[in-house]
């Protein structure tokens, strides 16, 4: 080999020794007793955690985040979609209302509603009552309510008996989620109001 092209190829052998290693050449990791560890390679029961990447001055180069568990996964997701409904939220109501008392109007027509349904629900369950109190009354004359020598209650005095009692049952459920629906709506439209004046607070600043 020519005395050239030998002191070339020794020169950058000595060129290949001497260049420091790109990217990391220790990690920094934390067990799951807290202790911090360091090293050249990552224990495998620690792949997923969280570490740090260092170059040789032991200086920090890279980070990775811990791999995120499927529940962690999941609310985030839940809390992405919870952030998407309050801006959707937040544009219609400022897209809608000129002002609280838009949102007020609105609420006491609603409730108004509401209101003249619960009145006509709790009138019917109270005729129901004076009815089922009635039959019962009649029931008495009948075994097994009045003595023993007393005749069976007729078939349709029995069935009316059951039929007006599951219906009672059944009005008096509906009148108290018509309860529950009346306060909901109070609670979501001054949820609404409040949210309203933040926004405006929010844009005149």
């Amino acid at each position: 080999m020519p005395l050239c092209a030998a002191l070339l190829c020794a020169s950058a052998l000595c060129g290949a020794q001497t260049t420091p290693k790109k990217g990391p050449v220790a990690y920094r990791w934390v067990d799951d007793q807290g202790v911090v560890h360091y090293g050249d390679a990552i224990p495998p029961q620690y792949a997923q955690q969280a570490r740090s990447e260092l170059n040789r001055e032991g200086i920090e180069v890279g980070h990775s985040d811990a791999q995120k568990t499927s529940e962690q996964l999941k609310a985030e997701q839940h809390a992405r979609a919870d952030v998407l409904r309050q801006r959707q939220h937040d544009s219609f109501l400022v897209s809608t209302y000129t002002s609280v008392r838009d949102i007020e109007a609105l609420r006491d027509s609603r409730l108004t509603q509401l209101q003249g349904q619960r009145t006509a629900a709790q009138q019917y369950v109270d005729s129901l009552h004076a009815r089922l109190g009635a039959l019962q009354s009649r029931a008495l004359n009948f075994a097994p309510y009045s003595s023993s020598s007393a005749r069976r209650m007729p078939d349709d005095l029995a069935e009316n008996l059951v039929r007006t009692l599951n219906e009672v049952r059944t009005q008096t459920a509906a009148l108290a989620a018509q309860n529950d629906q009346e306060k909901s709506l109070r609670e979501q439209f001054d949820a609404d109001i409040q949210r309203y004046k933040e926004l405006h607070t929010i844009h005149s600043q």
